[in-house]
């Protein structure tokens, strides 16, 4: 065996996170091959294989944090990986103490035909584990090669996972909850056409089973039509084999309430046991956990500060009203307010760098490049992807990446490299209806810039009162690099560039 231990870093580095792996158990290596990313506050690091063989475990997990000489993962020297193939990925199961059968074994167990397994797919060279969303059938049910089976979620995304054969479903090895690894196996199915359901007395007990339907439903979509004392049968999903989404049941609800004739005059009432116990507990997404986590360490270790302005919104709206037919025709995609707003704040930090830097150390570093995050709000929770170099990017281009990475973000397929690197953050709450907040720095960013909703008030302009789109901008920013002067600054010239978007071209 050949340990994979974090190797010296440099004298000031005592430790570092885990990237990414390149490698999963059970793959061939050779020597000297890179296999693990390590990311440092200074620099990124290959660690090479210490030997050839085939990887055996991973003891780090990426985004742990490990110290100098810590134990990456071992390598079993000078074995195949048809060796490796051979011999089943340790799963939840066994990770208990109960082992999975051989297959040769299995396969006497039950002459009538093959088992086969049910394993936990790659879902992305950044994702290696995923927590068990929703079994769709139930021990003894007869399934078909590729239908859905069980649910599966991601630090990204939800996915249902289809079946490898036809026959039955024989075993669940991981319930509902359980994080599991790529590659353990989760389930056994009983393959051909012709396989018998297991006996009952291996099924599960009701209470661990789940209900069968004809169009099985989510909890989230489940939880919303009893809420609102909707008819499931009457609710067209949109999901995979007519499933019922959590979006199917909220348009539902838009239906009724658009349509008030279609709403019963009097519903019936619901009491809470008809809806569920008056308390629960439900365990975190992984995403939902890392938003939490570098929140907390954002306000632990900045000195942080909110100042407000008001802008305008009168010369950015016609500009979009006079040119956005032009504009879509030529780029082929809308002109929004993000990519005014992007350019306005380029144009803000350049004349104050310290809102373009942070703090490393004892150190201050200045950014002369503009990387801009974007929050983007999704079903799992809020996600910032970077659109780089937006100097020297053209509105169409701006937009062009915000649309690209805000579909990337809902079919949940952002990689890490999407999220990292950016040098300011712009948040806009304003399409949620807010209209004021103090948005919370994307460590280690010393600024974000708030957008919120615009409304129409009376404000004074030449000694007359006059009705305009007004927004309220909010800055929060590290008190530790940036003073109240430059915040000040910073967000007095994002209000005059979106008041007069000349200041842009001309530079002033």
């Amino acid at each position: 065996m050949a340990e994979i231990r974090v190797p010296s870093l440099g004298e000031s580095v005592t430790e570092a996170s885990i990237g990414r792996w390149m490698k999963k158990p059970g793959e061939a290596v050779k020597a000297d091959e890179p296999l693990v990313e390590l990311e440092t506050d200074k620099v990124s690091v290959e660690v090479p294989a210490p030997a050839s063989g085939v990887l055996q475990s991973i003891a780090a997990e990426e985004g742990d944090t490990v110290g100098l000489d810590a134990l990456l993962g071992v390598i079993a020297e000078g074995a195949s990986a048809t060796e490796a193939a051979k011999a089943e990925p340790q799963s939840a199961a066994q990770a208990n103490g109960s082992a999975a059968k051989p297959a040769a074994a299995t396969d006497m167990a039950n002459p009538e035909g093959a088992l086969v397994n049910i394993v936990v797919p790659s879902s992305g060279e950044s994702v290696t584990e995923a927590d068990i969303g929703e079994w769709l059938v139930n021990i003894g049910d007869k399934i078909s090669l590729d239908d859905p089976v069980v649910s599966l979620e991601t630090d990204k995304a939800a996915m249902d996972l289809p079946a490898p054969a036809s026959g039955v479903l024989q075993e669940i090895k991981a319930e509902v909850g359980t994080t599991v690894q790529v590659g353990d196996i989760i389930g056994v199915i009983a393959a051909g056409e012709g396989a018998s359901a297991v006996p009952a007395s291996t099924k599960l007990a009701p209470s661990q089973s789940t209900p069968k339907t004809d169009a099985p439903i989510s909890p989230a979509p489940r939880r919303v039509i009893a809420e609102h004392g909707l008819d499931a049968s009457k609710i067209s999903g949109t999901g995979k084999d007519g499933r019922i989404t959590k979006g199917d049941a909220l348009a539902a609800i838009g239906a009724l309430e658009a349509s008030p004739k279609a709403r019963p005059a009097t519903p019936p009432p619901v009491s809470a046991r008809d809806i569920g116990p008056r308390e629960e507990r439900v365990k975190m997404t992984r995403l939902r956990q890392t938003i939490a986590r570098r929140l907390k360490e954002s306000q632990d270790n900045a000195a942080m500060l909110t100042t407000f302005n008001d802008v305008d919104m009168s010369a950015v709206m016609n500009v979009r009203k006079q040119y956005k037919e032009l504009f879509e025709k030529k780029h082929g995609i809308k002109l929004g307010f993000m990519s005014l707003f992007t350019k306005a704040c380029v144009h803000a930090l350049k004349e104050v760098p310290e809102v373009n830097a942070e703090i490393d150390g004892k150190d201050i570093i200045y950014k002369n490049h503009y990387d801009i995050g974007v929050a983007v709000g999704t079903e799992k929770g809020l996600v910032v992807p970077v659109v780089r170099d937006c100097d020297i990017k053209s509105l169409a281009e701006i937009e062009h990446a915000i649309a690209a990475y805000g579909k990337k973000a809902r079919d949940g397929s952002l990689s890490m490299a999407d999220m990292q690197g950016g040098t300011f953050t712009i948040s806009n709450g304003g399409v949620y209806g807010s209209l004021m907040s103090t948005p919370i720095l994307n460590a280690p960013q010393s600024g974000i810039l708030g957008m919120h909703r615009i409304e129409q008030r009376p404000v004074a302009i030449n000694g007359e009162v006059a009705i305009r789109p007004m927004m309220y901008l909010a800055l929060s920013y590290d008190h530790r690099i940036v003073d109240g002067k430059g915040a000040v600054t910073f967000l007095v010239r994002v209000k005059e560039c979106l008041e007069d978007p000349a200041r842009m071209l001309l530079d002033l």
